[in-house]
């Protein structure tokens, strides 16, 4: 798609430089040999992107190259498909390398091209080299600030996992899931080798990985605590993250995780929420509770018994 200011020409393949932004980092072969022969039997129907550069010589002289702003998959196929030159669209006036890096990202992302670890990459550096917020990373890309945000946390797996997702063993979902576990790093890898061994869905582990966050409060002076356990699963619900309690001979400590200044901010603003509609729902949970006791709906089962079904998902529980 062309814009005012654009123009488009014919240029000597060879004279195209990649992007140094590009935000893929892997490429399909299969897929490019057979965008090729596409290339070879109808040409380029796509021109790409570019922007026009002059490069000085020691004689005082200039060369010119072009720079690939977008398109580097049709480049690549094309240069499989022997092309000498190809159509470019040539952008004036957008040189800044936070454009190219803009506008590699929505070309990308508009293809779907991108897999959700490069994806995520991608942002985060717009972020970082750039020093935006998640939000106005979010603005750039036309996606909302959630979904910019649970990009990036992504990248808070080990490296191995992460390229599973890449090379599509395990899907993005997985990904998020295993990141309940952040902190409990044997537990995280029992269970991603099961999503492996097993062909785990993502609600499976979803399941698993909640289950081990929450249900496993161990503590060598005080053993388990239903009580908290109840508490922690609750406090993980309701604010979309890991929470842990550490009791102690006197109080204690509430351990809330988060990834980025945007989960931080909605955490609070999730609490200071609660706290406002407190009142009126202690009133609604006691008539819930008086109602249910009313009704026979209790647990009766016993301490051993409840127990052992917290610690259904514990790490002895997996076979490998």
């Amino acid at each position: 798609m062309a814009y005012q200011g654009d123009s488009i020409f014919w240029v000597e393949i060879q004279k195209i430089v990649p992007n140094p932004y590009q935000p893929r980092r892997e490429f399909d072969e299969q897929k490019l040999k057979e965008l090729s022969e596409s290339i070879r039997m109808y040409g380029l129907l796509q021109p790409v992107t570019v922007t026009r550069k002059e490069i000085g010589r020691e004689d005082g002289t200039f060369r010119t190259e072009y720079e690939l702003i977008a398109g580097e998959r049709r480049l690549r196929a094309a240069k499989l498909a022997g092309l000498s030159q190809l159509p470019v669209i040539i952008r004036t006036g957008e040189e800044s390398d936070l454009m190219k890096l803009e506008l590699a990202i929505i070309e990308n992302l508009q293809r779907e091209d991108l897999n959700p670890v490069d994806r995520a990459e991608a942002f985060r550096q717009l972020a970082d080299k750039f020093n935006l917020s998640f939000t106005q990373v979010a603005a750039k890309v036309g996606r909302s600030r959630e979904y910019v945000s649970n990009s990036v946390r992504l990248l808070g797996l080990p490296q191995h996992m992460l390229d599973s997702v890449r090379g599509g063993q395990i899907t993005e979902g997985h990904g998020r899931a295993l990141l309940m576990l952040t902190g409990r790093d044997e537990e995280m890898e029992t269970v991603f080798k099961e999503i492996l061994l097993k062909k785990l869905s993502v609600r499976e582990v979803e399941r698993i990985s909640r289950k081990i966050a929450v249900d496993r409060v161990r503590k060598k002076d005080y053993g388990v605590d239903p009580e908290l356990i109840e508490m922690e699963r609750q406090l993980t619900e309701s604010l979309g993250t890991r929470v842990q309690i550490e009791r102690k001979d006197f109080g204690g400590k509430l351990v809330i995780d988060y990834f980025t200044p945007d989960d931080l901010r909605k955490i609070l603003s999730l609490i200071l929420a609660e706290e406002k509609d407190a009142g009126g729902e202690t009133a609604s949970a006691q008539e819930d509770t008086s109602a249910a006791e009313a009704e026979g709906i209790v647990d009766d089962r016993s301490r051993e018994e409840q127990e052992e079904d917290a610690d259904l998902y514990a790490i002895t529980h997996f076979s490998l």
